[in-house]
């Protein structure tokens, strides 16, 4: 099978491609600089020579149009992934036109499957506990959030139709080898850093990003029609994510807990701040938004698909902060007992928990 992927150089992205060759199928990219494509693979053991690149933007119906012909299948994992009020823009034109885009052309070549890579935000404010893959679209008070809805409804609109049409919706991801450092691996980079000593009470859905590449190599089975998937992982309470941090790590790391909803005027004001200073602001409204409104999810129909279990949250965690130390994102004090004099090699966690 020959499988498109947008947004091969981001983080979920990259991995995808990792778990997609060593299934056996063909690649092809469509990315905006493919310059970026060595520094982002090669860390995880793949040469670009290995793959078809193709430049391009999303937003572009011809330049997708080509992409996708000759192409069986298509990765939707494009997407600008930020609580950065300054990204407001971008996010708007990328995370709905490029889906309107690249589902339109794939569905009109008649791929099967088309993929859409969506986010658990998409669900939220979650109206049932546990959230599953059939809730129903949320209308997030959040402008990334509310791109992923939005984009959400586009490719709902094409599986009711009867598109071939697969959602997945991953949880917030963690893991090593994320080469432009996204929101969730900076905030855990930032809390070693000690720039994230007060956090909201509450907590979000975590999952591993090599177990949401297994997810996007299993889904790619043509003949099944629209389906959904939450992406491997479960709820963790902010509590438990700071217990987890302080023991792979050895360190105090002190923080003190707020209630979310008390925390979200001083998020909307540092949103407001973030607009006109070029220095990043950790405290984002999306992120203390999410605490307040996430909650547990029901994975269950995704550890039936994958073969073998997923990846213990703590094991994540210290891979994460590992490969931080390893590669100068964070110094040996930073990474406590994780501190590593070298980047740690890429590994796929087929061998299960450990």
């Amino acid at each position: 099978m020959t499988v498109l992927v947008t947004g091969g150089t981001g983080f979920v992205g990259a991995h995808s491609v990792v778990a997609l060759l060593t299934a056996g199928h063909r690649v092809r990219l469509l990315v905006r600089d493919p310059a970026r494509v060595p520094a982002t693979l090669r860390p995880l053991g793949i040469e670009s020579a290995s793959i078809d690149v193709v430049a391009g933007d999303v937003t572009d119906p011809d330049t997708v149009a080509a992409a996708v012909h000759g192409c069986t299948s298509v990765l939707h994992a494009a997407s600008v992934y930020s609580f950065d009020t300054r990204d407001h823009p971008r996010m708007r034109a990328v995370n709905v036109r490029g889906t309107e885009v690249v589902l339109g052309a794939a569905v009109t070549a008649g791929l099967d499957p088309v993929v859409q890579v969506s986010s658990f935000g998409a669900l939220l404010p979650a109206r049932q506990t546990p959230v599953t893959p059939d809730a129903e679209v949320g209308t997030p008070r959040e402008t990334y959030l509310d791109s992923k809805a939005q984009a959400d409804r586009v490719a709902r609109r094409y599986q009711a139709e009867g598109a071939p049409v697969v959602v997945t919706y991953p949880l917030a991801a963690l893991g090593p080898h994320d080469a432009y450092l996204g929101d969730q691996t900076t905030r855990l980079r930032n809390a070693l850093r000690g720039l994230m000593p007060i956090w909201p009470r509450g907590g979000f859905p975590v999952g591993d990003v090599r177990d949401v590449a297994r997810l996007h190599a299993a889904v790619l089975e043509p003949g099944r029609g629209p389906r959904r998937y939450l992406g491997p992982g479960r709820y963790v309470d902010t509590q438990e994510y700071l217990r987890v941090l302080r023991r792979v790590t050895g360190r105090a790391l002190p923080a003190i807990r707020l209630p979310a909803t008390a925390m979200l005027p001083v998020g909307a004001l540092t949103g407001l701040v973030q607009r006109v200073t070029p220095v990043h602001l950790p405290a984002e409204y999306g992120a203390i938004y999410t605490c307040a409104v996430a909650r547990p999810v029901d994975t269950t129909l995704t550890d039936q698909l994958l073969d073998g279990p997923t990846v213990p949250f703590e094991r994540t965690v210290a891979d994460t902060v590992a490969w931080l130390a390893a590669t100068d994102h964070i110094t040996p004090r930073q990474a406590g007992r994780l501190a590593a004099p070298r980047p740690a090699p890429f590994e796929h966690p087929v061998d299960g928990p450990r």
